[in-house]
């Protein structure tokens, strides 16, 4: 992906799953990336990863629900390269086999927190970075769940329309600033995350029993249509919210 060869980026959530399958190809592609993770030794291995495959990466450890944090991740990035470029904020939490009124609000509020809160954070800092670099490009990872119900995830699907939303305002507003943002909405990817809400179910089976292409998407899939965002190839693309499913809306 030419597109994104010698510029700046970040990735929230990079240390493992779609985030650090972006983070490779961003590097792969010839891009500087920041890893962010709230995990500092998974953030250490995908920088040594990118290293090892001869690119440029830097290890910031990051929680996304704090805003003092994300503001010094933000700057941390643009002091040691120079600017930023593109923004992928893919971190966030599950939280599933939940109906509605059985959830104890405290844990709704941590996952509202985490992944809509956590998303306005990223943007709210990396944003003016973009507009002094002169335009840019952000995506959010959102889920099929920022566009239709998952049974049992009430906190989780509010949270991703809301991230659906902030997308599509912010793309926008910010279009005369040359700044795109797009969100990419994956089905069920065979990540560590889900592995642990799929763990002693036969949610996996199920999955795949109703999406067309009759299998989950890696990682690396997912990953890619946010890298294809943040390139200039999808320089006319803005407000969006790609479904990569297998087929799965259609």
């Amino acid at each position: 992906m030419s597109g994104v060869s010698r510029k700046v980026g970040l990735v929230t959530g990079a240390g493992s799953g779609i985030g650090r399958a972006a983070a490779l190809e961003f590097a792969r592609s010839g891009a500087a990336v920041a890893v962010l993770d709230i995990d500092a030794s998974r953030a250490a291995e995908t920088t040594e990863m990118i290293r090892k495959d001869g690119g440029e990466a830097l290890a910031v450890t990051v929680d996304i629900a704090d805003e003092r944090a994300v503001q010094a991740a933000v700057e941390h990035t643009v002091a040691t390269y120079g600017g930023l470029d593109f923004a992928v904020n893919n971190a966030g939490m599950a939280s599933h086999h939940r109906r509605l009124d059985q959830m104890d609000p405290a844990e709704f509020e941590r996952v509202t927190r985490v992944n809509l809160t956590g998303t306005f954070l990223c943007m709210k800092y990396e944003l003016p970075a973009l507009r002094r670099r002169g335009g840019g490009a952000i995506v959010n990872i959102a889920s099929n769940g920022g566009l239709y119900a998952i049974p049992t995830a009430p906190a989780y699907v509010a949270a991703k329309h809301g991230i659906v939303g902030l997308t599509k305002v912010a793309a926008v507003d910010y279009a005369p600033d040359h700044i795109r943002v797009n969100a990419v909405c994956p089905g069920p990817t065979r990540t560590p995350g889900f592995a642990q809400v799929a763990a002693g179910t036969d949610m996996i089976a199920r999955q795949e029993a109703v999406t067309p292409l009759g299998r989950l998407a890696t990682p690396e899939e997912a990953a890619a249509s946010a890298v294809w965002l943040c390139s200039d190839a999808a320089s006319y693309v803005t407000g969006i919210a790609m479904s990569v499913d297998g087929g799965r809306r259609a």
